[in-house]
């Protein structure tokens, strides 16, 4: 990506417009492309990066050394860092995604009136999608390739640190289209870095943005939200909670707990609370506290937490609060089941929720009142996520009460019309 500095007297304003313009001519032809065409490009958009690997790493190795002379958190490089392997699933998602079933035209529901016309509500592409992110290079192949299935331009606004890395995966977005025969301007990346650019993207470009997607840390949602002129599909940070119940199988209330926190902590699906049901914290808190302190995961805890286990630190009001995005964990006792879903209701930010329990009562009253876009019952908070869905990939996890909410995959990307076929009746 360019700064402001090297594209000289470039206007932003002129270049974002002229973006919006392009964007927008190129969702016609998307929007009646057959499903043929969209997943050939799509299959040699995953050629193109596996033959493309190299160069994508090199780019991200600029982007980490720059990241490490910055002193970036260590969350922060763990979801900048690119693999041979992490490259490879980006390419396996692409070819995921071909594999799904088109949602253009598919009738969402069909029914007949009295009068005999018949009506049919049909997806349709939203048209053009600005989709804004930080410091993950891969959402630039996962949003591209899900905006191109569901028949939608895209403009993709990459986080500055990951410019490198992100130019280099478009450069193969781009290839699939024209392989295909299909736009190359249906997927745009914002080659400049200056923040001028987001705040362009933000005003809709004069009426061609049709929905933003952000995804990032809180500062880059709020800001969203406050600025944007066009619908937003909201990610707020994940504070996910696992609750364990006293009907709980402790040694599965174990494993899921530590994999929740452990397995990768610098994603949104990662636990960041722990609850335990007070009746059974003289059977249950110590074991699970010592796994995930044996998995290298530092413990805060309330008062009685503290007491019981005396190695947690001890947790304020902000540690509720707090994203942490690393081998950190609050922990709390709680009043049974109605103790856990009054303090998910006060502290979550409504991502993602497990219930570790064996009493389907409590499974049912976790499922029925909690209101999170994603509820998991004996199962790690890590599988929110669009690939673990069957979705092949996602946007992000929306965490508003639009029409897409959780998994942002194809069919969050699209929205209806209505299709009415008549013979002849006139309304009297």
């Amino acid at each position: 990506m360019l700064t402001r500095a090297e594209i000289n007297s470039q206007d932003i304003p002129a270049l974002m417009a002229d973006m919006g313009a392009r964007a927008r001519t190129a969702s016609r032809p998307l929007a009646i492309a057959t499903t043929e065409q969209k997943n050939a490009a799509l299959a040699a958009m995953a050629d193109a990066i596996e033959a493309g690997s190299h160069e994508i790493l090199a780019a991200n190795e600029i982007d980490m050394q720059r990241a490490e002379k910055a002193d970036l958190a260590p969350s922060f490089m763990d979801r900048l860092k690119l693999t041979a392997d992490r490259v490879q699933a980006m390419a396996d998602g692409i070819r995921a995604i071909a594999g799904l079933a088109d949602p253009v035209g598919s009738i969402i529901a069909a029914w007949d009136r009295p009068n005999r016309l018949k009506i049919e509500r049909v997806r349709t592409p939203l048209g053009v999608i600005g989709v804004i992110y930080e410091s993950r290079p891969n959402v630039t192949a996962d949003a591209g390739a899900l905006c191109l299935k569901a028949g939608n331009a895209v403009i993709l606004r990459g986080g500055s640190d990951s410019a490198n890395s992100s130019r280099a995966i478009h450069a193969c977005l781009v290839d699939g289209l024209e392989t295909a025969g299909l736009p190359t301007y249906a997927i745009q990346l914002v080659p400049v870095t200056d923040r001028a650019a987001v705040g362009e993207l933000l005003t809709g470009l004069d009426g061609t943005i049709d929905v933003i997607v952000p995804r990032g840390g809180r500062s880059l949602v709020e800001r969203v939200q406050t600025d944007a002129r066009v619908p937003v599909f909201s990610h707020l940070e994940g504070l996910c909670h696992v609750y364990v119940d006293k009907s709980a199988d402790l040694e599965m209330a174990t494993s899921i707990a530590v994999n929740a926190k452990m397995r990768r902590t610098g994603i949104c699906g990662a636990a960041e609370t722990l609850l335990v049901d007070r009746s059974v914290a003289g059977t249950h808190l110590a074991p699970i506290l010592d796994a995930l302190d044996a998995a290298g995961c530092t413990i805060r805890g309330d008062e009685d937490v503290c007491a019981m286990w005396p190695k947690a630190d001890a947790a304020n009001e902000a540690d509720w609060l707090t994203e942490y995005l690393g081998p950190l964990i609050t922990v709390g006792l709680v009043d049974g089941i109605e103790g856990a879903i009054e303090h998910i209701a006060t502290y979550s930010s409504n991502h993602t929720e497990a219930v570790i329990a064996e009493d389907e009562t409590v499974v049912e009253k976790f499922f029925n009142e909690v209101d999170s876009a994603i509820l998991l019952h004996n199962a790690s908070t890590q599988f929110a996520d669009g690939g673990e869905f069957g979705m092949g990939a996602e946007i992000g996890i929306a965490t508003g009460k639009m029409h897409a909410r959780g998994p942002v995959g194809v069919e969050q990307l699209t929205s209806f019309k209505y299709r009415v076929r008549g013979s002849g009746q006139i309304r009297p």
